[in-house]
């Protein structure tokens, strides 16, 4: 699996002045024609103006707190009480009022009346306060209905949050307002009391600072936020006056710059690398990448773990068949006992323990114990017996241990997509853990979570495709069925088809113009390839087989991707030579594939 960086930038209060400014613009009055919940942290609340339908996103989640308009969310069934609770109190009533609790506090409230204008019904209040994030609905006297995350006095001493109870606000800041009106030299000599690091100066001093925003101040001033506050020079300091009256102005004229940098995203338009028209827009597409990134990962990291553990069961059933098979190899000298005293029964006498016969073959002596209380005929007979109980075992057992061991090739096969894939935003990585979800279904395996949904996914999803050195595209499966596809439907006859020799891992093919024969340089490119993209891309050598896609048959009743080959060759490929720097991503459209009428008569 190739990761993705998923830290997230939290909501801080520059954030949420502007996009509360910004909804109160364009949102504020509204009538609330629907109350959607569709994890445990996001609450959608539909609304209609005089002109237009939209939803108002809450989000109380512990990294991504946040409001913003939003579009649509998905159709999902809505079986949360927190959201039930909400529509049953606020539905078709008005949203006549959305701001800050305290205009330098992280909690937002939201008033709700049956129309604009009258006193308020019920207060919800949005507390945007990472992990201790949570939204409370309470009466206007200030008693708790309903909250998302209910805090019990056991849970909080301080300030607990539960149905019943009267709502109590954040404890609050002690640290000064920033003021534009405060004059350089005090506000220096605040910052520069006790030589501490200037990003500790100012958070420490001044409420409404964020790590983030005295990183961006830095930034504009190319100062680095850690340096003690002793070591910056005077003019430095006045560069940085000039900047926080900048931020101050902008919070007081709400002149607001929405944009994504490359560190997160701003809205004080400092070093902006991807603007946008609204700070919703900035918002929504920020944490919907982020947040879709950071539960791809989970789901991909949680389907491995299922896997091995699969796995691991499978292997335990082949190493109990496989020991029951090494006592099936007994089989034959209890046969050739029963033989030997078959043949020697005159030699027996009452009494006997054991007796010494010459074996057939060898000649070798063979000591066969007797059963005081019976003859060589019936301890003949009980040989027999033994004999074709083990015979039996053994038909039984060996179709068992051959089914189990393609389960486990299977498995080990699924096991390499999942843990090479790609999961760069372009890459379409949740369609195509969708189809490895579909597929396991179909084999008798439901590896699925419980919360897992599967985003809409285009028809087609794009396979990787590399470049040889003489030009000619390589395209990689990144799944069974991508695998099926990509041999099956999208080579050519003359297109080569390149896998490694006896080890899991993608089909791949090395698509060429008829009549065309690859360089030595071409045919290495791609095998380097596809020893990357196996179970064996941390060997420094792979062997990797390639022939003819025109060679290549499907193999009837086994999972997608699983193909009879002949006419092969075996080159060496290194992974660690793969020319991953020209990894891109193009859909099969874009290929211009051929029909290929002859598929049906390939023979392997």
């Amino acid at each position: 699996m190739n990761p993705v960086k998923t830290s997230l930038q939290s909501c801080d209060l520059t954030t949420l002045v502007a996009v509360c400014q910004e909804l109160r613009r364009d949102w504020v009055p509204a009538r609330i024609e629907r109350v959607l919940q569709t994890d445990k942290h996001h609450l959608y609340l539909g609304l209609r103006t005089l002109t237009e339908r939209g939803w108002l996103l809450l989000s109380w989640h512990p990294q991504a707190a946040r409001l913003h308009a939003s579009p649509a969310p998905p159709a999902e069934p809505d079986t949360f009480t927190f959201s039930q609770q909400l529509w049953h109190q606020l539905g078709h009533l008005a949203l006549t009022d959305l701001r800050l609790s305290n205009p330098w506090e992280r909690v937002v409230d939201l008033h709700f009346a049956p129309r604009p204008g009258e006193p308020a019904q019920w207060h919800l209040y949005l507390e945007v306060m990472g992990r201790y994030s949570n939204a409370i609905l309470t009466h206007p006297d200030g008693t708790i209905l309903t909250c998302a995350h209910q805090v019990s006095a056991q849970d909080s001493r301080v300030r607990p949050l539960q149905t019943g109870t009267l709502y109590q606000f954040p404890p609050a800041l002690t640290q000064p307002l920033p003021r534009r009106d405060e004059p350089f030299e005090h506000w220096h000599q605040r910052l520069t009391l006790i030589p501490v690091p200037l990003s500790r100066a100012l958070i420490q001093n001044y409420r409404g600072l964020s790590m983030k925003l005295v990183r961006e101040m830095g930034q504009v001033l190319q100062i680095d936020p850690e340096i003690n506050v002793s070591h910056i020079t005077f003019p430095d300091w006045q560069k940085l006056w000039s900047v926080w009256q900048t931020w101050l102005e902008v919070l007081q004229a709400a002149t607001f710059t929405p944009g994504l940098t490359p560190q997160g995203y701003t809205v004080l338009g400092w070093g902006i690398t991807k603007s946008y028209a609204t700070i919703s827009e900035l918002l929504q597409d920020y944490y919907h990448h982020h947040l879709g990134a950071q539960i791809l990962q989970q789901q991909v990291q949680q389907l491995g773990q299922k896997l091995q553990n699969q796995h691991k069961k499978l292997q335990q059933k082949a190493q109990v068949f496989s020991e029951k098979l090494s006592q099936v190899t007994e089989a034959e000298s209890y046969r050739t006992q029963a033989d030997l005293l078959m043949a020697h029964l005159h030699q027996w006498t009452p009494g006997m323990r054991m007796i010494k016969l010459a074996d057939f073959t060898t000649a070798e002596e063979i000591t066969i114990p007797i059963h005081p209380e019976k003859n060589a005929l019936q301890t003949a007979q009980d040989l027999y017996k033994k004999y074709q109980k083990l015979k039996r075992a053994k038909d039984t057992v060996l179709p068992l241990l051959k089914a189990v061991n393609t389960q486990i090739s299977y498995l080990e096969q699924i096991e390499t997509h999942v843990q090479q894939l790609e999961l760069a935003p372009d890459a379409n990585a949740p369609g195509i853990l969708a189809e490895i979800y579909s597929e396991l279904a179909q084999q008798g395996y439901d590896l699925k979570p419980a919360s897992y949904r599967p985003s809409s996914r285009p028809k087609t999803i794009p396979f990787l495709t590399f470049t040889t050195p003489q030009g000619y595209p390589i395209y990689v499966g990144r799944n069974n069925r991508q695998n099926e596809a990509l041999t099956f439907t999208y080579a050519n006859d003359y297109d080569l088809w390149f896998h490694a020799q006896e080890i899991p891992g993608s089909h791949v093919i090395l698509r060429l113009p008829p009549g065309i024969s690859p360089s030595t340089a071409d045919l290495h490119t791609t095998a380097n390839i596809a020893a990357y993209y196996s179970r064996s891309r941390h060997s420094q050598q792979v062997p990797v087989i390639y022939t003819p896609a025109q060679y290549l048959q499907r193999i009837k009743g086994q999972p997608p991707g699983t193909v009879n080959y002949r006419h092969e060759q075996v080159i060496w490929g290194e992974p660690a030579q793969a020319p991953l720097q020209q990894l891109t991503w193009q859909y099969p459209q874009e290929q211009q594939p051929q029909e290929q009428p002859k598929q049906k008569t390939r023979t392997g």
